[in-house]
């Protein structure tokens, strides 16, 4: 399960990218003056190319899911490094908005909030930016706007940053438009930047001055500049529309604050001027608000802390506006000893407004709850009940069909249950023009159901998966073996991999062992029914290396492991098989490089190598391995048994290096990688030897490489086909060479660019053309020539 942050490709490698002149969607001057520049002088073509989901269906953290209030069936959802969506009503299916965002901000992927527009329903904006850390993630944030519900965009950059990514990203919405007035915008910030408006329709923004508090919540204030050390800020800003008559600004709304003393504040002129609500809870941090417009009522839904990976206390309140009373309307109040979890996910049935439903906002075990209301919060009941003899009693049963690998290979004993009703539940949204229908967003997937009210009639809620078309996962391997019934396999963060033979559905997931998250696969050349995997065990689990030699079909546990291990190792290059099966080298955390000729069940630390260097396995010569570390290159030809570092100079010593043996030819190696951080400069670029690494030669219209892999090769060509993520003649794309490297196509366009792709990469051996990639957040991509 999602239980930690989504850093297994943070960005932390990626930042030492220069500032490129990208082609982008709308591209500024330069980018498209370079662009044409490059295609004025022949040095790049271009063909066109399909580009695809290899489907997982979900996989990550949808932190927001946001329904038009005017128009019905206009409904999106954001997730925290996946980009943001728009449901198609048709098909069911959602549709990704954000894969035009280029490699140098590659940050705007995550959204930390939508709003759409109930006066104008084709405007929608993003607020985009993942990390208010600078060194994993070097831009500022933007807001994405667009006038055509997201087929196209343009950028109002930000003078902060808003972290779609970090903790507290569930709560809001934080950006909103005013419903009379649809020029205004307001943006609640963190880090103490306080409240923003936009009179133009988010072309500008600027600090409301007068709003008085910037919120003061830190989670560890002993880390001020790590990932818990930022202020939480200003939350939400929930309008009040009766206040307002179309084209005036609405007169009243409300703020949440991240301050557990002063959590909620009001204007009544329009945002000129403010006070802080009286009588207003304390002690905890407001989640999500939400006004009954018919009614009246404000409900708060609060947490002990910012979430999403741990809650414990809090409380659901209930504010008259009229009176400015306060009610407490908690199912299961902070002063009850049963109150062992905070609340988030907050929504009320606009077609009945006394009903309301709320989720924990966190409760790892046995699971999150669901509550439903139809009294206005005066009683409440559960989506699951538990007996004295740890029996569940469920008002709802789950279909996970279209995502089968949700269970995680689990069999837990009551009152555990596989699949769960979720967990980091921090949106749940009825349907404004629709009582039956809501979804929820979970660390994992989307999950609905199309007859809610059965729920008060003492009948069964059918949940079902509703993420089809949203993919968000972090990918850090992906393998192409020349035979068996899958094309392709992938390693990925949280939700372990998978054997893909059909690209239309979601898998199920490896299994014995069963991994959270698989750096690495590698399978034997010449043998390649023989399949290597390495990752982080889970599922009771402790065995983090597997082999398979039926192409995936089965897998088998290794018996032993390195003396010393903390983990399965660096992305993409932890494993090598040697090209005919018969030995593994595995360079784990924690524990030396180490090589095994028996599958696995015993392990000898191999000699001449640094911990922790990435590994590889010539593709012809079974007694060959590579290995790479601080700019040295390392061979052995004993089987991996013991290593020497080649003469090879000139090779990046810092950044996301990454290496490649090309199949059928002995010592042939591609190497990418470097970075141009100031910090740590370093050559950055493409190289490739032909001689085991005792020398490598620099490709000069490579100006940034980043990862390399091999697939077929062209009709009536020997070589294989060569695929890269990298800046070439000033150009960032996707390239394959057919002629080893001579000349390059750009295979991607500026529509599809999907931020950061440079981690994992191979072509297919047997359809010519086609090449696998990974990126961070939105999952395997596999592209087809048209």
């Amino acid at each position: 399960m999602t239980r930690v942050p989504h850093l297994s490709r943070r960005g932390l490698l990626a930042a030492g990218a220069t500032a490129a002149a990208l082609p982008v969607l709308a591209p500024s001057g330069a980018s498209a003056a370079t662009a044409a520049s490059a295609r004025a002088t022949g040095k790049l073509r271009r063909t066109p190319y399909t580009f695809r989901n290899a489907e997982i269906v979900g996989g990550g953290f949808v932190t927001g899911i946001v329904f038009n209030q005017s128009e019905p069936g206009l409904v999106y959802a954001r997730t925290d490094i996946g980009g943001a969506y728009r449901l198609d009503t048709a098909s069911r299916r959602w549709i990704p908005l954000t894969d035009w965002i280029g490699w140098d901000e590659y940050g705007h992927t995550g959204i930390i909030s939508i709003a759409t527009d109930e006066i104008d329903p084709d405007r929608v904006y993003l607020a985009a930016g993942t990390y208010t850390l600078p060194e994993w993630d070097p831009s500022m944030a933007a807001i994405l706007r667009s006038t055509d519900r997201g087929r196209t965009w343009k950028t109002t950059p930000l003078p902060f940053r808003l972290g779609g990514n970090m903790p507290g990203r569930g709560i809001g919405e934080r950006l909103v438009i005013d419903p009379n007035r649809n020029k205004i915008l307001y943006l609640g910030v963190r880090g103490g930047h306080g409240l923003w408006r936009s009179t133009d329709h988010g072309k500008t923004f600027a600090k409301v001055t007068g709003f008085p508090n910037a919120g003061n919540f830190v989670i560890d204030p002993t880390d001020p500049d790590g990932y818990n050390g930022d202020n939480l800020g200003v939350l939400q800003v929930v309008f009040d529309k009766r206040t307002g008559r179309a084209g005036r600004a609405t007169r009243t709304l409300y703020v949440t604050v991240a301050d557990k003393d002063n959590i909620l504040y009001r204007s009544t002129d329009a945002g000129a001027t403010w006070e802080r609500v009286p009588g207003q809870p304390t002690g905890f941090i407001p989640h999500h608000a939400v006004l009954d417009h018919v009614g009246g009522y404000l409900y708060l839904a609060t947490s002990d802390t910012a979430g999403p990976y741990e809650g414990f206390k809090g409380d659901v309140w209930k504010l008259d506006t009229a009176t400015d009373t306060w009610t407490r309307i908690s199912p299961v109040p902070s002063t009850s000893d049963d109150n062992k979890w905070g609340y988030s996910g907050l929504t009320i049935d606009r077609q009945n407004p006394d009903t309301l439903m709320v989720s924990t906002q966190l409760l790892w075990s046995p699971d999150c709850i669901l509550f439903r209301s139809t009294d206005g919060g005066a009683s409440w009941t559960r989506a699951w009940d538990l007996d004295t003899n740890s029996e569940r009693t469920l008002r709802y049963d789950i279909d996970i069909s279209a995502a089968p690998w949700l269970t995680w290979n689990a069999s837990p004993s009551l009152p555990e249950m596989a699949p769960k009703l979720g967990w980091m539940m921090e949106s749940v949204q009825i349907d404004p023009f629709d009582s039956d229908h809501f979804m929820y967003g979970t660390g994992a997937t989307i999950y609905g159901a199309d007859n809610l009210t059965d729920w008060d009639s003492g009948g069964t809620v059918h949940l079902s998966v509703r993420a089809q078309g949203l993919e968000e996962t972090a990918v850090m391997c992906v393998i192409s073996p020349p035979v068996g019934a899958a094309h392709l396999f992938s390693g990925v963060g949280d939700v372990g991999g998978f054997r893909h033979t059909d690209f239309r559905k979601a898998p199920k997931m490896y299994d014995s062992p069963t991994f959270g998250g698989t750096p690495a696969l590698d399978y034997a050349e010449l043998a390649p029914h023989t399949i290597v995997r390495v990752g982080h065990p889970t599922s009771g689990w402790t065995q983090h290396f597997g082999i398979s030699t039926d192409s995936g079909d089965t897998w088998t546990p290794s018996r032993s492991e390195p003396a010393g291990i903390t983990g399965p190792g660096v992305e993409d290059q932890a494993v090598a098989i040697s090209a005919d099966g018969r030995r593994i080298v595995w360079s784990p955390a924690g524990a030396p490089v180490s090589w095994s000729d028996d599958h696995g069940a015993t392990w000898t630390a191999s000699k001449g190598l640094p911990a922790g260097a990435p590994v590889r396995s010539d593709r012809v010569n079974p007694a060959k391995f590579y290995a790479y570390g601080s700019g040295v290159f390392y061979l052995s030809t004993d089987g991996g048994k013991s290593f020497k570092a080649t003469a090879a100079t000139g090779l990046p010593v810092a950044g996301n290096v990454r290496f490649k043996p090309v199949p059928g030819h002995e010592g042939d190696i591609w190497l990418a990688g470097g970075t141009t951080k100031p910090t740590t400069p370093t050559p950055y670029g493409l190289w490739r030897s032909t001689d085991s690494g005792t020398s490598f030669t620099r490709f000069e219209a490579v100006d940034q490489g980043d990862v390399v892999g091999f697939g077929k090769a062209a009709p009536g060509a020997t070589y294989p086909a060569v695929y890269t993520s990298s800046r070439i003649h000033g150009v960032r794309g996707i390239f394959r060479s057919d002629d080893a490297g001579r000349t390059w196509i750009r295979i991607n366009d500026d529509r599809h660019q999907y931020a950061w792709t440079g981690n994992t990469m191979t072509g297919d051996p047997r359809i010519y053309g086609r090449v696998y990639f990974g990126t961070n957040g939105r999952g395997v991509i596999y592209g087809d020539p048209r």
